[in-house]
């Protein structure tokens, strides 16, 4: 399929999310010469490792694309001209009918091809998120290089003062809160240097307070990475759970509306809203199981329990990605559907986007991972 009009594909690069798109032409773009970009590629077929990935909602005429009934899929984009996405691009879904072989014609990329694993991967994950995506991998033996998993500039730029915040009691910790930060400015170094890709030896102090390996301190390095900017998106978005909470109690379908329907709606509402809540609720939690840990590195002289959360986080960081990568989805389609000169949506409109938020949320919401904090 072609896409020309995509919303305009150069301005999805400008503003693009790290929870919904995935953009590895920029990535090429700016790590292409190097040698890790090159040793430990995405994706082993070239087009596609400079593809667009988008994880998108669904419209009523793409639901029949797929065999199991589905509201969000994973898009592939492969634009017709890397230096000018202005000219848009060829697109195809993640397993919808005929995938496999439009997948081999494009791309010459056949069923048992490793790319076609890494696609479905990536399209089992409610979210793009780069540590979500990371953890995924990972665990299932494949690590390409860390380029493909940056932040994005504009994430980085707003999440910046917040982790100077989060991080100004382990500054104090090391050089006492009476020095004069102006002249060195310590918090903002430790601050970049966190938000890299390398730790770096200006961090080398902590790695041997914490009695870390060489390659644990650095995989502890991306997990605290990975917890900042969880607490920082949900703290970014705190203010429009309420208002989407709110919103789902409050909205009332279009048009005519039998007496099935007024049930389905009112039951699906309070299942959504429910759901939501107790979900923020255990995502809360997790991130507490952080906080508790940095404190008895900071506050508590116990280093040993930021050290043992560290070595823990991995396993921490599906289940926390899932349910904000969830939760986000839920905010950031609700926000465009309810909002501006848009009409409500019909009673089958509104009971397809009340399912799709419920199934997102669907397990999600049992703090079970918390026995890990025990």
């Amino acid at each position: 399929m072609t896409d020309r009009a995509f919303r305009n594909l150069d301005n999805l690069r400008a503003s693009a999310s790290t929870a919904r798109v995935l953009n590895l032409l920029r990535v090429s773009h700016e790590h292409g010469r190097t040698d890790g970009w090159r040793a430990a590629p995405l994706f082993e077929n070239s087009t596609l490792n400079r593809c667009l990935v988008i994880k998108h909602r669904l419209r009523r005429n793409e639901i029949d694309a797929f065999r199991v009934r589905r509201y969000v899929a994973t898009k592939i984009i492969l634009p017709i001209d890397g230096s000018d996405l202005r000219v848009g691009g060829r697109y195809i879904f993640v397993d919808q009918v005929g995938f496999d072989a439009m997948l081999e014609q494009a791309l010459g990329i056949g069923p048992s091809h490793p790319d076609r694993k890494i696609l479905a991967l990536i399209d089992e994950l409610p979210s793009l998120d780069p540590f979500l995506l990371r953890e995924q991998l990972r665990r299932n033996g494949h690590a390409p290089d860390p380029c493909y998993f940056n932040v994005s500039e504009a994430d980085l730029m707003r999440m910046s003062d917040f982790v100077a915040s989060e991080i100004t009691p382990l500054v104090d910790l090391s050089i006492g809160p009476d020095a004069d930060l102006a002249a060195e400015n310590p918090v903002a170094r430790l601050t970049a240097k966190i938000m890299s890709n390398s730790a770096g030896e200006d961090m080398s102090a902590l790695g041997q307070t914490l009695m870390l390996r060489p390659e644990e301190y650095e995989e502890g390095v991306f997990c605290w990475k990975g917890f900042l900017y969880y607490k920082w998106a949900l703290q970014t978005i705190t203010g429009d759970i309420g208002w989407v909470v709110d919103s789902v109690r409050r909205v009332k379908p279009r048009g005519r509306v039998d007496t099935e329907q007024h049930v389905a709606i009112d039951r699906a509402k309070e299942q959504v809203r429910r759901r939501i809540l107790i979900t923020c609720e255990a995502t809360a939690d997790m991130l507490r199981v952080y906080d508790d840990a940095f404190r008895g590195l900071t506050r508590e002289g116990r280093p040993t329990a930021f050290r043992d959360f560290l070595r823990d986080a991995p396993i921490l960081f599906a289940r926390l990605g899932e349910r904000l990568g969830a939760i986000q989805h839920i905010v950031s389609f609700w926000k465009y559907r309810m909002t501006g000169d848009r009409s409500a949506p019909g009673a089958e409109e509104l009971l397809d986007l009340l399912a799709d938020f419920e199934t997102s949320l669907s397990g999600r919401e049992r703090p079970d991972v918390l026995a890990l904090a025990a």
